[in-house]
């Protein structure tokens, strides 16, 4: 009897595999400053995760998305990578791409951002090379919390069963979305309380703490 493939493993990046979320957030308050507007460190936290182009009215309304979106991007954008030289890989990332590769699974990153800068980060973390696809948000795919973006990260890793492995609710959120299973890092700084209340099947502090729990959870050898 044929063995049935294990699930596709569709791995967030910023927070999950990079520690970039608070880079983020800095870059994203410095934004709206430079256009007159400011938005509390708290909120754009919150928010973080989510796809850029939702981002700016999710924290500072229609109008601002209206009047500044596009150029509060631009200098986040920019801010952000001014800021890359800073960025790291989170402790036991590269480790647990490749232990749920040799497990049989296949790992595709689906993010938010845009392709370039998804590179970029890719080659901090140095794990590339072990994807079976990558998905950013230069894809023809709604961003983050909408399914789209995580359904096809599944089918560009050969379909079947899926879960998600974020530490934003709005990894979380897409998952449940796309009728997939998830599970939350708190390695963004999320609280497993919001994590386990927004869907997830379990939360652990971060890639290292999955790493050492892989058989006792959805991603067992069982």
């Amino acid at each position: 009897m044929k063995t049935p493939a294990r699930p596709v493993v569709v791995l967030d990046l910023d927070g999950t595999l990079v520690d970039s979320v608070y880079q983020h957030v800095v870059s994203w308050q410095a934004a709206f400053h430079d256009v007159g507007l400011h938005v509390s460190s708290v909120r754009i936290h919150e928010a973080i995760g989510m796809g850029g182009d939702r981002l700016v009215a999710a924290v500072a309304g229609d109008s601002a998305e209206h009047a500044v979106g596009d150029e509060v991007r631009r200098l986040h954008d920019t801010y952000f990578r001014t800021g890359l030289r800073t960025i790291c890989p989170l402790d036991g990332a590269p480790e647990l791409v490749d232990a749920l590769v040799d497990r049989g699974h296949r790992v595709v990153l689906a993010s938010s951002s845009e392709a370039a800068l998804v590179d970029d980060l890719l080659d901090i973390v140095g794990i590339g090379h072990r994807l079976h696809a990558v998905v950013t948000g230069s894809d023809e795919a709604a961003s983050k919390p909408s399914p789209d973006l995580v359904a096809l990260a599944v089918e560009r890793g050969g379909g079947g069963s899926g879960v998600v492995i974020g530490d934003a609710t709005w990894d979380v959120e897409s998952a449940v979305a796309a009728g997939l299973e998830s599970i939350g890092l708190r390695s963004g700084g999320v609280s497993a309380e919001r994590l386990l209340a927004a869907g997830a099947a379990a939360v652990h502090d971060g890639p290292r703490d999955l790493l050492e729990h892989l058989d006792a959870g959805l991603l067992g050898t069982a």
